[in-house]
């Protein structure tokens, strides 16, 4: 059922992989951000094995290291603070955006303030920006912010994982409550379909990208020499984002 989801929004995945292999042409980065348990489909962009640089995940800890679960940075500081306004400002305030850049924001229930004030801050900035949500779970929530606007309000695309209002996608006799929830498998397909397609256009574009690789497929010199570039490529990417923040504008 998810795989037939993700055909079906295949025209709005290649809109997507568009928009995020023309920033990466451009020399520019693709920004991903989510929130809690959503930094799962940000570093399913990058890095891991089968990614590649253009991307720049921003995975706030305060936002989403709860392992501890309770006690210092635990899981009630983390749903507490993803409520609070203005801290995607202050994020991407270590920015220098540019409209050559776009952005991927992923909220399960689109719901939440600082998903959606980061997607709002990066179409300010005149970024193409997408989202990914559960539709079904996001029209049944209700936003956390005044004015009642989800982060499908400031997305140019929205995506949507097939996850159930909830999350929770299995019911078992005796119990009350479903479990497993679907929006990280859903997001998932979603992510690695749009990195296929964005890896299309950057070969077809005759700049094929510096996909990490395992030693068990490409041997391990050759795996080494990719992950080092891949990383140097990255850090010079990202090094473009920093260097005139808080210079005056060009006149």
């Amino acid at each position: 059922m998810l795989l037939d989801r993700v055909e079906a929004q295949m025209p709005a995945i290649l809109q997507a992989a568009d928009w995020f292999a023309a920033t990466i042409l451009a020399g520019r980065m693709v920004h991903l951000f989510g929130s809690g348990h959503s930094r799962i489909m940000v570093e399913e962009m990058w890095p891991r094995y089968g990614s590649f640089p253009g991307f720049n995940p921003i995975v706030e800890l305060s936002l989403s290291f709860h392992n501890p679960v309770v006690g210092p940075n635990g899981q009630r500081q983390a749903m507490f603070l993803e409520n609070v306004s203005g801290l995607a400002d202050r994020i991407l305030r270590n920015f220098d955006l540019s409209p050559q850049d776009s952005a991927l924001v992923v909220s399960s229930s689109g719901a939440n303030i600082v998903p959606i004030e980061m997607a709002e801050g990066f179409q300010r900035r005149g970024l193409k920006t997408v989202a990914i949500v559960s539709q079904q779970h996001s029209a049944a929530s209700r936003s956390q912010r005044a004015d009642g606007r989800k982060l499908t309000d400031f997305a140019d695309l929205v995506l949507d994982t097939g996850a159930p209002v909830g999350d929770a996608m299995v019911r078992l006799p005796g119990l009350d409550t479903p479990v497993a929830p679907g929006s990280t498998v859903g997001g998932c397909l979603l992510i690695n379909a749009i990195k296929s397609e964005v890896a299309a256009r950057l070969t077809a574009a005759g700049r094929p990208p510096l996909v990490l690789s395992a030693a068990a497929v490409v041997g391990p010199q050759r795996a080494t020499a990719i992950f080092e570039a891949a990383y140097d490529e990255h850090a010079r990417r990202l090094a473009a984002l920093y260097q005139h923040l808080g210079l005056p504008a060009a006149s």
